[in-house]
C-alpha cells in the first residue's frame, strides 16, 4: 500500500511538471503559426528554381514556403519571412536557413534559384 501511495505522489508530481512544458509547447506553435504574415502582393512570391530544376522553391502568398528536390516533392515546408532583399527560413522541423535576393537571384546556401516565368 506504501509503494501504491508513493507511485500516485511520483505521478501527480510529474502530471504537474507536465503541463507547463505542454502549455509552453503549444504556445510556441500557436507563435510560430501567428507570425507569418500574409505577403500576397510581394514581388518575391512564387516559384524559384535552380538551373537545372533540381530544387524548386514555392513562395507561398501566406509566408509559408513548399520546398521541392529532384522527384521528392514537398521534402521541405516551413515559413518565410523576407525584409528587404533577406529571406529567413523556419523548417517545420527547426532547420533553419536564410537567403538573399539580389538582382532577381535567390542566393540560399551555397545554391543560385531563378524566378520561374
Amino acid at each position: 500500500m506504501k509503494q501504491f501511495a508513493m507511485f500516485i505522489v511520483v505521478a501527480l508530481l510529474v502530471a504537474t511538471a507536465i503541463q507547463p512544458i505542454q502549455k509552453s509547447l503549444a504556445q510556441m506553435n500557436v507563435d510560430q503559426k501567428s507570425t507569418a504574415q500574409p505577403v500576397q502582393s510581394h514581388p518575391y512570391v512564387g516559384m524559384w528554381i535552380t538551373a537545372d530544376g533540381y530544387i524548386r522553391h514555392n513562395l507561398l502568398p501566406n509566408g509559408r514556403y513548399d520546398e521541392a528536390r529532384g522527384n521528392r516533392e514537398s521534402a521541405y515546408k516551413g515559413r518565410y519571412e523576407i525584409r528587404g532583399n533577406h529571406i529567413d527560413y523556419w523548417d517545420d522541423t527547426g532547420f533553419t536557413a536564410d537567403g538573399t535576393f539580389i538582382d532577381g537571384v535567390l542566393h540560399h546556401g551555397g545554391m543560385i534559384l531563378y524566378r520561374e516565368e
